[in-house]
């Protein structure tokens, strides 16, 4: 929309010489409500040549191979507990760049104690005919040392089938809260016990969890200026949330959520500011108390935790495409 409130309709790609190319960087990581309505989207893998589709994007594997492994809390005491996500960690920090895991998408969803299990969720290429071996030797080094024999069920199905079958149900548990960390390097003992310590509160009985997404690989090989979202060199990111149904349990989920993330991130100042240990903050899922003094006391302000040195292109962006302002949300894109 320009100075004038004239909306238009334009073409933004990735190509060099694009007049729009910055609006189709600020969108690749920090579009959300800042710039405009997107009405469609072209997908093409970047190299892809000629007009056949099915040449223009990324070959899926034939097959999924989805394990699920999963420990009882009842089993999980503060050492199994830190040796359980330090295994994890740690794998990710000396495999990721493992060419024969490129496929492998894995969870290790740390539940709160009133859900009763802790357990990890590992999608693999079913197509591949040593997926069984690979994936055995993955959970093999999770469960290392730990003393236990965990439940795993392994489940086989055509990609396309779980692609589009995927049903997601709230069950009515509509409201929730949640925060992020970019982890660039293995947790310490100190840091693992501090969420140990929030998910065995007796005091909270709610549905929370720290859940740890795997990540680099391809996301990794790109340079951090090359889109808006910058974090290229993370090994694992972090959800951090929390779900109910009762708007009278507001509080009681919400104070649970910010006093762990506080004390999980204590050593600065509540957040995961960019530095050797984590790389700041996902802004798919955003946090108003990242701009909160009272929740955030590291000096580094919200912009910086998402955006990094990203942001003041970002604004320029903005000044470019929304000089009114029009579109906007607690933690939108400021213009400059």
């Amino acid at each position: 929309m320009d100075r004038s409130g004239r909306a238009r309709t334009v073409t933004a790609t990735r190509r060099p010489d694009d007049p729009n190319r910055e609006l189709w960087w600020a969108h690749t990581g920090g579009g959300g409500g800042n710039f405009g309505i997107v009405t469609r989207y072209l997908f093409r893998t970047p190299g892809a040549g000629g007009d056949d589709p099915s040449n223009l994007l990324p070959k899926p594997p034939t097959k999924l191979r989805t394990t699920f492994v999963t420990w009882a809390w009842a089993d999980l005491d503060l050492e199994k507990f830190t040796r359980l996500v330090t295994n994890f960690q740690r794998w990710y920090e000396e495999n990721g760049d493992d060419p024969r895991y490129g496929s492998l998408y894995s969870t290790l969803h740390l539940n709160t104690h009133a859900t009763g299990t802790v357990s990890l969720e590992a999608r693999f290429d079913g197509g591949r005919s040593d997926a069984g071996k690979l994936i055995d030797q993955y959970v093999m080094a999770v469960n290392e040392q730990m003393g236990l024999q965990p439940s795993v069920e392994h489940q086989e199905e055509l990609w396309l089938q779980a692609t589009i079958g995927a049903r997601y149900d709230t069950g009515g548990y509509d409201r929730s809260k949640s925060k992020s960390a970019y982890i660039r390097r293995a947790w310490t003992p100190e840091r693992i016990a501090v969420v140990h310590k929030h998910l065995t509160d007796q005091r909270f009985d709610g549905w929370g969890a720290v859940d740890l997404y795997s990540y680099g690989g391809k996301i990794n090989t790109v340079a951090s200026d090359a889109t808006a979202l910058p974090q290229r060199d993370s090994i694992l990111k972090s959800w951090i949330s929390a779900t109910w149904k009762d708007p009278a349990l507001d509080d009681q989920h919400l104070n649970w959520m910010r006093e762990m993330y506080r004390d999980i991130f204590g050593d600065t100042g509540g957040v995961p500011v960019p530095n050797d240990d984590h790389d700041g903050c996902y802004i798919n899922y955003p946090d108003l108390d990242m701009a909160d003094p009272r929740w955030n006391t590291s000096g580094v302000p919200w912009q910086t935790l998402y955006y990094k040195d990203g942001y003041r292109r970002l604004q320029r962006v903005k000044a470019e495409w929304d000089p009114r302002g029009v579109f906007r949300h607690p933690l939108s894109v400021q213009l400059p």
